[in-house]
């Protein structure tokens, strides 16, 4: 009876779910963080852009740094988001950089945001909402030996070499042929890291609770915060690398547009494999999401691919009435 009663308490601890104050406050951060990470993309190609009218490297431009300190910021509020609720639940809400991003870029960049584009905002932000009214709000993995259970895992152990062999292919083989005339390579590479950046993150902020405790785990927590921390700053400098390298050939809003599905699927994909969150949410939850994932990438669509018609409700009123 002692043993039922311990494994049922184990379970229960390995399905908590976060207070109220708690959700709050980690879905607060990560909405702010969205909107700073928009913004980014869109600081850095201007930077880049007025660097090569000067001649210069953008590593002189001022805008272009303002866009580096903001993905900073924009990355250590998801570091704290993601130590408060669960990575399905702050992952998608970086949607609401995309519209944000085109709203900027039509303003600093001039580049087009017509009806459609509008809508595309308004659709993404909509199914943003969705995912977060749909989302599990329960944690499947709450403590360092869960976490290194769930990391030596065979499947995710698998998963991890199969994405390795496919970054080795992409950066030393097809990225130095095809990365600049094909914008899939670049953001194939900065998405797959995904699956290592965010992983890292949320691993980081569950060993540190163990860190400064007077216990043995203390000394494992330690050092699986610093392999956490240094696959962590690798994938970081790499996905930097590549994500400037994108902004020097295409059009920043596109790339981020892109880049938002792709990382977000995959960072999913690897966060189902790894945390597990997904065993706590019901059918009409899954669908849900799936209807709010699927709401934010058509709007996504509707904001790049038609983004170089030029037209708008008064040109419409006007083919109206002559039709009339």
């Amino acid at each position: 009876m002692g043993t039922a009663a311990g494994a049922a308490a184990a379970a229960g601890e390995g399905a908590r779910s976060p207070s109220p104050a708690a959700v709050s406050l980690g879905l607060g951060v990560a909405v702010v963080s969205s909107l700073v990470n928009g913004s980014t993309f869109v600081l850095q190609k201007k930077g880049i852009v007025r660097a090569k009218r000067r001649g210069t490297s953008y590593l002189t431009d001022i805008v272009w740094w303002a866009g580096t300190i903001a993905m900073a910021v924009g990355q250590i509020g998801n570091f704290l988001a993601y130590t408060a609720v669960p990575t399905v639940l702050v992952t998608p809400l970086g949607a609401l950089g995309v519209p944000f991003g085109s709203i900027l870029a039509s303003y600093l960049l001039k580049e087009k945001l017509n009806i459609l584009g509008k809508l595309g905002c308004l659709l993404s932000c909509a199914g943003s909402v969705v995912l977060i009214i749909h989302s599990p709000k329960s944690e499947s993995v709450t403590t360092q030996a869960e976490l290194e259970e769930k990391l030596t895992n065979p499947v995710f152990v698998g998963y991890l070499c199969i994405v390795l062999l496919m970054l080795l292919l992409l950066i030393f083989w097809i990225a130095p042929a095809h990365g600049p005339t094909n914008i899939m390579v670049y953001i194939s590479i900065c998405s797959l890291l995904g699956s290592f950046t965010v992983p890292s993150t949320k691993g980081i902020g569950l060993a540190a609770q163990d860190i400064f405790h007077n216990n043995p785990s203390s000394q494992r927590a330690l050092c699986l915060c610093l392999v956490l921390l240094a696959v962590l700053g690798c994938s970081i400098i790499i996905q930097f690398r590549y994500i400037n390298k994108a902004l020097e050939c295409f059009d920043s809003s596109v790339f981020g547009a892109i880049y938002y599905v792709v990382f977000t699927t995959l960072v999913l994909l690897a966060s189902a494999i790894l945390f597990r969150e997904w065993s706590n949410v019901g059918l009409v939850d899954f669908l849900g999401m799936a209807c709010g994932f699927t709401t934010v990438s058509v709007g996504i669509v509707l904001i790049q691919v038609f983004k170089e018609f030029n037209f708008n409700l008064g040109e419409m009123n006007k083919s109206n009435m002559k039709t009339d």
